[in-house]
């Protein structure tokens, strides 16, 4: 009886740390999507409408993160279609930040969105080594994503316009702080990834 329950456990074991790991890649490539982007406000390779288009993606693909990671598992279909999407992502973020638009970084407006793009790179960093500690399972995980979606969302619309004003930038900081807090929520409660 014990021989065949410990290849079982060992087995449940390298799965649950196979899914934290495909996961923990996804969340880094958003971590790595958001800095890019940010980069790119810095530099004056994107303009703030660009970046807005660019967090209305980000925004799609922490929306479909939640819907996949809602049962808490991530299977092949559901990490392909989060592939494809970070690839598209990624290159639609090239494409604005290689074309003949050109922002201004020190701009009231580019400032903002610089600061708001900055904090999705914390708070997806955060999300990323709670999933590394154990900390987070993933239907936290997918709690956390779909917050995040909406904070993105928020930056995408405040952005549309090419200006992001006072006050869409607190309404942006408050969604932020929601989500900052629920981060930490979902981090120091008693669930444990598996």
């Amino acid at each position: 009886m014990k021989t065949k329950f410990i290849p079982l456990l060992l087995a449940g074991l390298l799965t649950g740390s196979v899914f934290a790991q495909s996961v923990s890649g996804d969340v880094q490539r958003n971590v790595n999507q958001q800095a890019r982007i940010e980069e790119g406000l810095k530099t004056g390779q994107l303009t703030t409408k660009e970046a807005g288009k660019l967090e209305r993606e980000e925004a799609a693909v922490a929306r479909e993160e939640h819907k996949a990671l809602k049962d808490g598992k991530l299977n092949q279909q559901e990490k392909n279609k989060l592939a494809r999407m970070q690839d598209k992502a990624s290159a639609d973020i090239y494409v604005e930040k290689h074309d003949a638009q050109v922002g201004n970084p020190k701009s009231v407006s580019s400032k903002r969105m610089q600061a708001d793009v900055q904090r999705n790179v914390n708070q997806q960093q955060r999300v990323e080594n709670g999933i590394k500690s154990g900390e987070l399972t993933n239907h936290e995980v997918a709690k956390l994503e779909k917050g995040q979606a909406r904070v993105d969302h928020k930056e995408a619309l405040a952005a549309k316009n090419g200006h992001v004003g006072a006050a869409e930038q607190r309404n942006i900081q408050h969604a932020e702080n929601h989500q900052s807090k629920k981060i930490h929520k979902e981090k120091t409660d008693d669930q444990v990834r598996g």
